[in-house]
C-alpha cells in the first residue's frame, strides 16, 4: 500500500497553523502602537489620555510648517481634553516651522521637542510650563 502524503508534507499542517498563530500574535503586538497613533485635530497631531482627559502634542507624519497655535483644549467625538504636553521630538527636523504659540494649559515640553527647526524664530512659552526637556531647542536659529 502506497501512501500519498499530502502537499504540505507529514508536518506541514501543524507548521501552517504554528506560522498563522505567530503572525496573529505578531499583529496583537503590534495593536498598541496602532491605537497610540496621533489623532489630527485642525492640523495638530494629538496623543490622548481618556483618563485623564488630557492631550499630548505628538509628531506629524507630514511635518508641521509656517506658524502653528497650540490650543488649550481640543474636543475629539465629543469629548473635551486638555492640552498639557509638548511631547518628545514632536515638532523635530520640521525645517519650515516659523513660529509657534503655546495655550496656559501647557505645563512640559518633552525631550528634543523642537530640535532641528531652523526657520523657528518665534515662539512664547507661558508661565503655566513648569518642565522642559533636554535638548529641545537644539540646532534652532
Amino acid at each position: 500500500l502506497i501512501r500519498r502524503q499530502h502537499k504540505f508534507g507529514r508536518y506541514g499542517i501543524k507548521q501552517m497553523k504554528m506560522k498563522k498563530q505567530l503572525l496573529l500574535l505578531f499583529l496583537l503586538a503590534l495593536l498598541p502602537l496602532v491605537a497610540n497613533a496621533g489623532i489630527e485635530i485642525d492640523g495638530i497631531y494629538y496623543n490622548l489620555n481618556s483618563t485623564e482627559k488630557t492631550a499630548e502634542v505628538t509628531s506629524n507624519p507630514y511635518k508641521y510648517t509656517g506658524s502653528v497655535i497650540i490650543p488649550a483644549t481640543v474636543v475629539y467625538q465629543g469629548v473635551e481634553y486638555d492640552v498639557t504636553n509638548i511631547g518628545n521630538q514632536a515638532f523635530s527636523f520640521c525645517s519650515a516651522l516659523t513660529s509657534i504659540s503655546i495655550s496656559n494649559s501647557l505645563v512640559s515640553i518633552s525631550n528634543e521637542a523642537f530640535y532641528y527647526c531652523p526657520s523657528l524664530t518665534s515662539i512664547n512659552i507661558p508661565n503655566s510650563v513648569t518642565s522642559i526637556g533636554q535638548l529641545v531647542f537644539r540646532h534652532c536659529i
